[in-house]
């Protein structure tokens, strides 16, 4: 990787982080108190790949948990086991908290996103269940099948998050989430996105992120 490379990725995840908190906006509260009564906050990154985004996602929901004792462990799944193992070897295991209560730990499988619930050591109520850079275009049916699958994953109070490179996109997985059940809590515009080379395609563009309907 070269050192400009790793300089905007390093970019891009400083941004997402900040995304993270835009888009919790007024559920951020609600969030809080559910994740201080847990000894343990879970979550699934799902169609992960390399998981570049593994220290953020923790250091955030660490962050919500605040100086509570206790674990944030992340479970990664990607199809693509080179990338898997890539993951592994860089952020798998467990590691303390840096000046703070608590541990984290992540772990890296490989497996079909669209078949989620034929993994049952992922076991189930994640409190979130993240997904980077949806690509809904990429097979409509099967991105929906993931979403329904990701859904099912989550806890009662769980949150489901997603990414997005284009407008369009982020409005159709918007529309078919809800479809699968999914209730719109927030969606922000990421309004320092690196621009790609592709047109109208950018990092991280678009944040969203949902709840279970009741």
């Amino acid at each position: 990787m070269s050192a400009k490379f790793r300089s905007e990725d390093e970019e891009d995840l400083i941004r997402l982080k900040k995304m993270l908190r835009k888009v919790l906006g007024d559920d951020e509260a609600q969030v809080r108190r559910r994740l201080e009564s847990r000894d343990e906050t879970r979550i699934l990154d799902i169609a992960c790949g390399e998981c570049r985004e593994a220290e953020v996602l923790t250091d955030f929901i660490a962050d919500l948990r605040g100086n509570k004792d206790g674990e944030v462990r992340l479970t990664g799944m990607d199809v693509r086991a080179r990338e898997i193992e890539d993951a592994q070897r860089r952020f798998g295991g467990k590691r303390d908290l840096e000046n703070r209560p608590g541990t984290r730990e992540c772990e890296f499988l490989t497996g079909d996103a669209s078949k989620l619930d034929q993994h049952a050591e992922l076991g189930e109520n994640f409190d979130f269940v993240f997904m980077r850079h949806q690509n809904y275009w990429n097979g409509a049916k099967t991105w929906e099948e993931i979403y329904d699958q990701a859904l099912g994953k989550l806890d009662d109070e769980g949150r489901l998050i997603i990414t997005s490179y284009f407008d369009k996109e982020h409005e159709l997985a918007l529309e078919a989430i809800k479809r699968l059940g999914g209730e719109l809590i927030s969606s922000e515009f990421n309004s320092e996105t690196r621009e790609l080379i592709t047109e109208g395609k950018s990092v991280d563009r678009h944040v969203a992120i949902f709840k279970r309907k009741k």
